[in-house]
């Protein structure tokens, strides 16, 4: 039990030292007489810190802001194209009526006659088929 206890205290110290150890070589920190720049070595990327009541507070490179904001443009005038393409192919929308018109109706009962009638001579046609197929029962002989 003691030596359970020895190891995951053991882990737990070094997870953390692990973590700030990647943290510490990762960014890179270089004073200016306006504050740090943040350098991160991993994709180059550069931020501009300064210290504000006990915290440093970091923000993108004017150069990095413009790259972001030329990929928000990007994005909203293809979403433009996208909404003017998804428009013309919906195209104008009539309002809806709760109700069909009466000439609907009658034409929607029309279609519903015609399909039904076609439905019952189709089974009374396979009715007529089905009995003159069955060859006749032998009538039961009397010995």
């Amino acid at each position: 039990m003691l030596i359970a206890r020895l190891a995951a205290f053991a882990l737990a110290a070094t997870v953390p030292a692990a973590v700030a150890q990647e943290a510490e070589t990762r960014y890179t920190l270089e004073k200016t007489p306006d504050g740090y720049v943040r350098m991160d070595t991993r994709t180059g990327e550069m931020s501009v810190c300064t210290e504000r009541t006990g915290q440093l507070v970091c923000r993108l490179a004017a150069d990095e802001r413009s790259v972001w904001q030329d990929e928000i443009d990007r994005l909203a005038r293809r979403l433009d194209e996208v909404e003017k393409r998804l428009g013309a192919l919906e195209g104008p929308r009539a309002p809806q009526t709760a109700l069909p018109s009466e000439e609907q109706f009658e034409q929607s009962l029309t279609f519903m006659e015609r399909f039904f009638r076609r439905f019952i001579d189709i089974v009374k046609d396979l009715e007529a088929e089905t009995d003159t197929a069955k060859p006749e029962a032998p009538s039961p002989q009397k010995t």
